[in-house]
């Protein structure tokens, strides 16, 4: 029986928190639920049939054998260097907050602790990974969001971006994954996932498009190396309760989950 402990009580967190206490519950339990305004921690521990406490990180880490990250890319960094102090294997959804942190990976092996990256909203990675066993020349990254999923983001504050006048398909961002990721810190982790993945964060390019007209959010990626040519293309819904992200991501976490604890078997590379 896995202890599992849950940091950030939002939409993924909460999915997976129903998800544990429903389908895994023969092979996990949760240990605890962290969130940094507590009464939305205690609010979702009251949903589930057996009620977790609501904890604090340190204790929350102590009572598990995997901490899952849904919170925050600026606090991702934070529970993952945390959880692999200790020995603990870490389940990371901000991705972002990871890139120029390769400090972490190094501290992993020597704790002998894991950091489990789920491929998130986006089909590919297996190609990409497979592909960089040998020169991998090129990765780059198309994102179409319709404009309500784009705000908020620092990006679109700074240079000041009226999501509300476009009215055509408009390019708003081209840059490299790195820049993408400090724009767009809750739009795009999965340019960080190739970026970890693939030519890193420097060299992995994004553009990001949106328009009114948009319903779903679309990721185009194109790779290019040794290998040959690759291009993928996901749409996905919307999660319900949060048009920031997509759904593919928090299923893409609950499948992570379930590779996990069923060991027997493994699919993909």
């Amino acid at each position: 029986m896995k202890r599992i402990g849950i940091v950030g009580c939002g939409a993924i967190g909460g999915f997976l928190a129903k998800r544990i206490d429903k389908e895994f519950r023969k092979t996990a339990r949760i240990a605890g639920l962290c969130d940094i305004d507590r009464k939305k921690a205690a609010l979702l521990a009251g949903k589930l049939s057996k009620r977790p406490p609501v904890l604090e990180l340190d204790k929350l880490i102590k009572a598990s054998d995997l901490i899952i990250e849904a919170a925050s890319g600026s606090i991702s960094a934070k529970i993952c260097k945390s959880s692999i102090e200790k020995g603990k294997d870490v389940m990371i959804m901000s991705t972002g907050g990871l890139l120029g942190k390769n400090r972490l990976f190094r501290l992993a092996r020597e704790k002998k602790a894991r950091i489990i990256l789920p491929s998130g909203a986006i089909c590919g990675l297996d190609g990409l990974k497979s592909a960089s066993m040998c020169k991998v020349k090129k990765v780059t990254l198309t994102t179409r969001k319709p404009p309500k999923g784009l705000r908020g983001a620092p990006f679109i504050l700074e240079k000041g971006i009226d999501l509300d006048s476009i009215t055509g398909e408009k390019v708003i961002f081209e840059g490299t994954a790195r820049e993408a990721v400090k724009g767009f810190p809750k739009n795009v982790n999965v340019s960080a996932i190739l970026s970890l993945a693939g030519i890193g964060a420097n060299k992995t390019g994004v553009r990001i498009i949106t328009s009114p007209e948009y319903m779903v959010n679309m990721h185009e990626i194109e790779i290019e190396g040794d290998f040959g040519r690759l291009v993928t293309r996901t749409e996905n819904m919307p999660f319900p309760e949060n048009p920031k992200t997509s759904f593919l991501a928090a299923l893409s976490a609950a499948a992570t989950l379930k590779q996990i604890l069923e060991e027997n078997l493994r699919i993909g590379t």
